[in-house]
């Protein structure tokens, strides 16, 4: 089993990002941030505005139409960002077009492992009914679907690194994903967990501070607006980082 450092990844991430910013994060605006940044826009302001336990609004068919294309597009960018920091020497170009070529397998590999999940949760939540009744494995079943999303997330985490780095298929490249994360669960899961408690304060704060004083200045139209495009712009930078970073770590893992 190879010898996984999450400091030694953390490193070598911030070094490879300050060194090759110029080309990272203009790749990041353009197939991250501004495509969410459009479908936070196209969002019904009811359905920005749910609390906690409400019921969710239908959305039109233009928004689930974007936010499918936005979802394609950002998988491609996620995939770019991946090719630059995996292949030396490779040009923006170069790594938009590998990064597109291999999108289809990305696609591929995500909708087996959806798939699956769904018959596995269906499955479980038909048998939990039919031994403590319906509310009971509502609950349980609630719980195990969230317990198996961060289960898969962890065993796959490596996943969009195997699939621009290698030139195996859909099959392939899960298997490997899977293979390369043997042994170091529980680490990655810590670290998975770690980054997206803080990567969500820091976009929240980053939201709330533009949309105050956008507020103060254009009122909450424009304090909605403005908090979208930094709340998306935020997160494009944390994508850029964490992407490296599990770049490093895949190339300790696979060399």
């Amino acid at each position: 089993m190879a010898a996984l450092s999450i400091g030694k990844a953390w490193e070598e991430s911030t070094a490879f990002v300050k060194r090759e910013g110029q080309l990272l994060f203009p790749v990041a605006l353009l197939f991250l941030a501004v495509p969410v940044a459009i479908l936070f826009q196209m969002m019904p302001p009811e359905f920005l505005q749910m609390t906690p336990g409400q019921k969710m609004p239908p959305l039109p068919g233009t928004v689930k139409l974007g936010m499918m294309i936005t979802a394609v597009i950002t998988l491609a960018g996620s995939l770019t960002i991946f090719a630059l920091a995996l292949k030396p020497g490779i040009s923006v170009g170069e790594a938009i077009r590998l990064g597109v070529q291999r999108l289809p397998v990305l696609l591929g590999a995500m909708l087996i492992v959806g798939t699956a999940s769904l018959l596995g949760i269906s499955l479980i939540a038909g048998l939990l009914a039919a031994v403590i009744g319906l509310a009971g494995a509502m609950r349980l079943a609630t719980v195990a679907t969230l317990l198996g999303m961060l289960y898969l997330a962890t065993r796959l985490l490596l996943l969009n690194a195997v699939v621009i780095d290698r030139p195996g298929g859909i099959v392939q490249s899960l298997k490997a994903a899977w293979a390369l994360t043997s042994g170091h669960f529980w680490r990655l899961a810590a670290f998975l967990a770690v980054l997206l408690i803080i990567s969500s304060v820091i976009q929240m704060a980053v939201q709330a501070v533009f949309g105050v004083i956008a507020g103060l200045a254009g009122g909450p139209a424009a304090a909605q607006a403005a908090g979208d495009v930094a709340g998306a712009a935020c997160s494009a930078v944390i994508q850029v980082y964490l992407q490296v970073m599990l770049a490093r770590i895949y190339r300790q893992l696979h060399g």
